[in-house]
């Protein structure tokens, strides 16, 4: 069943700690500290970089370490925001001070939950998969636990994954592979139509700033649109189509040029890729 959030948040007494300082992980600190979640003292991170600890300690405030097993060492909640090649060599090393209490929550692209408890010998684990927009609390994190995590942690789970923006839990792991290739690659999509609408309209005549200017505007503002409005995207795009028109002429184009089906080859290609790395995975970790 899908966890309930209480009213006080379920993390004030849990002690986290992440793995890794990356790009994700300082979001999800940023997030969980803005956010009123967790104090500072309750958040450790380790890093093997001195100068990333020191600049993780100074902007936030939390502890920091050089030793993962330091960090996770009697943590209620374990955080795994490292590269997914690093998995096997990470998670053997966790896997000696790794309690079955504690909850594990990856975020590493294309790691199943089977990947994951090989490596670290552990089974209440989370699999999420968060987007890049979560840098600024606007991600879209799709996440599934497995049957060993409690009801407690799912809330837990929940609240931590909010500090990255929205969260959707699911029951069955594929649909975490399925959004691996829409939200999770989603903003790669993104940018490269906005890349394309810029360079159209510096082709157009206009200004490169005037044309970032002009997209960036447009895009935010039709995403506002839609998500306000709740009305189908068809019917916005009709809304704005003239017969004869401008509209009319482009989408002319972009339907002759197969828009909708190289999008959706994209889409499908990289699903194909993230369950090509969970079986790489599963294979790498349970050989050892």
């Amino acid at each position: 069943m899908p966890p309930i959030l209480a009213s006080v948040s379920p993390l004030k007494e849990a002690t986290i700690a992440i793995v890794g300082t990356g790009a994700m992980a300082e979001a999800m600190i940023a997030g969980l500290l803005s956010g009123g979640h967790v104090a500072a003292t309750q958040v450790i991170a380790s890093d093997p970089r001195a100068e990333r600890r020191e600049a993780v300690e100074a902007k936030y405030g939390i502890r920091t370490t050089g030793s993962n097993t330091e960090a996770v060492d009697g943590a209620d909640i374990v955080v795994l925001a490292i590269k997914p090649q690093m998995l096997l060599r990470v998670g053997r090393e966790l896997s000696a001070v790794l309690a079955p209490d504690q909850l594990v929550i990856s975020i590493l692209a294309g790691s199943t939950t089977v990947a994951l408890g090989n490596a670290m010998r552990h089974d209440a684990v989370v699999r999420a998969m968060p987007n890049t927009p979560a840098q600024l609390s606007k991600g879209m994190t799709v996440w599934c636990a497995t049957e060993q995590v409690s009801d407690v942690q799912r809330s837990q789970a929940a609240a931590l994954l909010t500090s990255l923006g929205k969260e959707i839990f699911v029951e069955d792991e594929k649909y975490v592979s399925m959004s691996t290739a829409v939200s999770g690659t989603g903003p790669a999509y993104v940018f490269m139509v906005m890349e394309a609408l810029i360079d159209a309209a510096v082709h157009l005549g206009f200004p490169r700033h005037i044309a970032h200017d002009l997209v960036i505007e447009t895009l935010l503002g039709g995403t506002l649109l839609a998500q306000e409005s709740g009305d189908h995207p068809a019917y916005l795009r009709n809304m704005v189509t003239s017969p004869a028109g401008t509209s009319a002429a482009a989408i002319a184009e972009m339907e002759k040029g197969r828009l909708r089906t190289v999008l959706s080859e994209a889409v499908f290609a990289a699903y194909r890729r993230t369950e090509e790395l969970g079986r790489e995975l599963e294979e790498e970790t349970a050989a050892e």
